[in-house]
């Protein structure tokens, strides 16, 4: 439903996107991961046809974007950075304006609005001028009119940008709901919400991907992927050095977290080691208070794939 072709923008000298290309099926959650300035927003813009690409094209159900922007932006739900929207309306009037540009009118527009609104939760606010809103309650407008004509396609940059813990666990209950029908991408820096609501996430940075697969799969390039957390109360010296020379293990390092000290144990090559360690420990009777595999740490992930050389090879897909 949404397939990405070689996108390429450049700015002056600058290339802000190099070669960009995926594609995205129905019912997947995408999360486009990146930090500020990996071109996210500048990739949306070019596939929902907001900015002319410098080369490549974007086809949105068949539509290429280029060819096709009427057809391929009807397919087509966006909500841009900063969710813009014209201040001295109230949220009703912005709602039922939008309504009639995608088309709708009387009690089809209604319907339509009013759907949305109970969706996204907004009754309370529609008839303030949207200058006065909060910047979550603008927010969720912005979602709101990237929902009314029930698009195929979602693309939301940024949509829980200014919301509280509450809105975010709501705003990623609709996105979850939504996603058996629809394709959804997801634009943001928020490792929490990849975990949270996306079945793949794209990881981009100097306008290139770096990583592509499930979260699950990226979590487990972590170095901490099968390394286990073993809290011992006596003698960790000298546990220390026993765990060092046990088969398997290339390291072992002390960490102090919310759970308290212990030692994390690093298999060599990411090797699942917990067995030879819970049988070592029972063998020397240790007194432990707490023994856990860590799955992989998608930060991790994040930071090494982010903090790589622009020239540097984009790493293999994943799952």
């Amino acid at each position: 439903m949404l397939e990405i072709r070689h996108l390429v923008k450049y700015f002056g000298p600058n290339r802000a996107v190099d070669d960009v290309s995926f594609t995205v099926p129905r019912g997947e959650v995408l999360g486009f991961l990146g930090p500020n300035g990996a071109g996210k927003s500048t990739t949306m813009k070019m596939i929902t046809g907001f900015l002319a690409p410098t080369a490549g094209t974007a086809v949105i159900c068949g539509h290429d974007i280029l060819r096709q922007p009427i057809a391929a932006k009807k397919c087509i739900g966006y909500l841009p950075e900063g969710a813009p929207a014209y201040p001295d309306m109230t949220s009703a009037d912005f709602l039922d304006f939008i309504a009639h540009i995608r088309g709708f009118s009387g009690d089809e527009a209604k319907r339509r609005i009013s759907q949305v609104v109970e969706m996204i939760r907004i009754s309370e606010v529609l008839h303030q001028p949207i200058e006065t809103l909060s910047k979550g309650y603008k927010r969720r407008v912005g979602v709101a009119q990237a929902l009314l004509h029930d698009p195929s396609v979602v693309i939301l940059d940024e949509p829980t940008d200014g919301l509280d813990p509450n809105q975010k666990y709501e705003m990623r209950k609709i996105i979850t709901a939504m996603r058996p029908e629809k394709v959804i991408v997801i634009s943001t820096h928020l490792l929490e919400e990849v975990e949270a609501v996306c079945s793949r996430a794209i990881i981009i940075a100097h306008g290139r991907i770096l990583a592509d697969g499930t979260p699950g799969k990226l979590a487990e390039r972590s170095r901490y992927h099968n390394a286990v957390r073993l809290g011992v109360t006596d003698g960790p010296a000298g546990v220390r050095a026993e765990l060092e020379h046990l088969p398997g293990v290339a390291a072992v390092e002390p960490v102090t977290d919310a759970e308290g000290d212990a030692l994390m144990i690093f298999g060599a090559d990411g090797r699942s080691i917990v067995a030879n360690v819970a049988d070592l420990a029972r063998t020397r009777g240790w007194a432990i208070t707490g023994l856990r595999v860590e799955r992989g740490r998608l930060d991790d992930v994040f930071r090494d794939a982010t903090t790589v050389q622009q020239d540097s090879a984009p790493l293999a897909a994943a799952g």
